[in-house]
């Protein structure tokens, strides 16, 4: 992530008529909406707040002030282009908290908001926002601290209402905890987002009823996407999980997801595990995926090298998906995986219609047994992958 800030500054000739998203479909007409709105319509431009988006003023108090004077109306805060530095901020619910959704794979766009030290728990805090929307903003975390969260809802029980929070287009790189730690949260929405290079996972998930649709996971420590307490109703759908240090995708004890159309590769273990915790996971639809060169960070011997391990489940389609090992672009690095599929204990299962082609370096199937009943594995064609030297 670029540290010169005069690429974002340089910027600021954008108008709000040019903006893509958020505010732009919120207010018919922006423009006016920036003069007069605060007292009319609710809209906030954080600069008129007193937020400075240098790179080097403490914004907290502006931005928080902007935050909680939208909340009394269901408005929005607009951050126009600008990188605001800035502790924790607590979002509200049912308001819209809104940038210009401009950053890339590499760098980060020009409404960016920037973690200012190391005593915060994350810097924006989603507890109370049920309703609320964050779009078109950059997240930097500068990787300081020690488990500091980008977004973070914190709780200790379920809210006896559905979350309804919406997170889009939005860029999350840089943080020492997990890019979203969402705990205990339920009915809510990702999409078109990325969550990238974290010390801990992209988003890690504790609770249900979630769409995760077009986001990038790159590049974490720990998992792409993971859910290691309870966990259901899931819509993984047209994601890219890439890179992460351990697997790409990590669900135990998972209950009614629906994986489809997901691009894996390059996982530091497994692309995609269903683990035991108290329970095991059931009820997956797991479809027209593409696993590739998985297993990048563990020894060939362990059963960590594979493209997916499914331990314990039942209910579960494996159907229809490509499988592929390789190493690094470029012909660089170790070839992996060593396995293909790995199996075991499962009960009303069918691993079918797969295409392991180059799809493993030792063994395409691996079936460690314990299965009961309804376990239907054929016609997964393939080859074992065929080293270049």
């Amino acid at each position: 992530m670029p540290e010169n800030d005069r690429s974002f500054m340089n910027r600021r000739d954008l108008t709000l008529g040019a903006m893509v998203g958020g505010a732009s479909l919120l207010f018919s007409n922006p423009a006016q909406a920036q003069q007069d709105a605060p007292a009319n319509r609710g809209f906030i431009d954080v600069t008129k707040a007193g937020a400075v988006g240098d790179g080097k003023t403490d914004s907290t108090a502006a931005l928080q002030r902007a935050i909680d004077a939208a909340a009394e109306t269901s408005g929005a805060v607009f951050l126009p282009p600008g990188v605001y530095l800035t502790h924790e901020l607590h979002m509200r619910p049912g308001i819209a908290l809104v940038g210009i959704p401009s950053w890339n794979y590499s760098g980060p766009g020009v409404s960016a908001l920037r973690l200012a030290s190391a005593d915060s728990s994350c810097l924006l805090n989603l507890t109370d926002g049920r309703g609320s929307t964050i779009d078109g903003l950059a997240l930097d975390g500068g990787g300081l601290g020690k488990n500091i969260h980008g977004i973070f809802v914190d709780r200790t029980e379920y809210p006896k209402h559905e979350d309804g929070f919406r997170i889009e287009r939005c860029q999350v790189l840089r943080f020492s905890g997990d890019g979203a730690s969402l705990m205990k949260v339920w009915c809510f929405s990702v999409r078109h987002s990325m969550f990238g290079y974290c010390q801990g996972d992209g988003l890690n998930l504790r609770g249900w009823d979630g769409f995760l649709l077009d986001n990038w996971f790159s590049g974490n420590r720990r998992a792409g996407f993971a859910a290691r307490y309870e966990n259901a109703s899931i819509t993984f759908t047209g994601n890219r999980i890439e890179w992460n240090g351990e697997e790409n995708m990590l669900i135990a004890g998972g209950d009614g997801y629906q994986i489809t159309g997901n691009f894996f590769d390059r996982a530091g273990t497994c692309a995609l595990a269903l683990r035991r915790n108290a329970a095991a996971c059931t009820q997956f639809a797991i479809t027209g995926n593409f696993f590739k060169r998985s297993g990048k960070m563990v020894d060939l011997g362990s059963l960590d090298s594979s493209q997916v391990f499914l331990d314990g489940a039942s209910g579960v389609t494996l159907v229809g998906n490509n499988i592929q090992a390789g190493r690094d672009d470029g012909n660089m690095g170790k070839y992996s995986p060593s396995y293909g599929i790995v199996y075991k204990g499962l009960s009303n299962c069918v691993i079918g219609s797969n295409v392991l082609h180059s799809g493993a370096l030792k063994q395409l199937l691996l079936d460690l047994g314990e299965h009961g009943n309804g376990v239907v594995v054929k016609d997964n064609p393939g080859s074992i992958y065929e080293l270049k030297r």
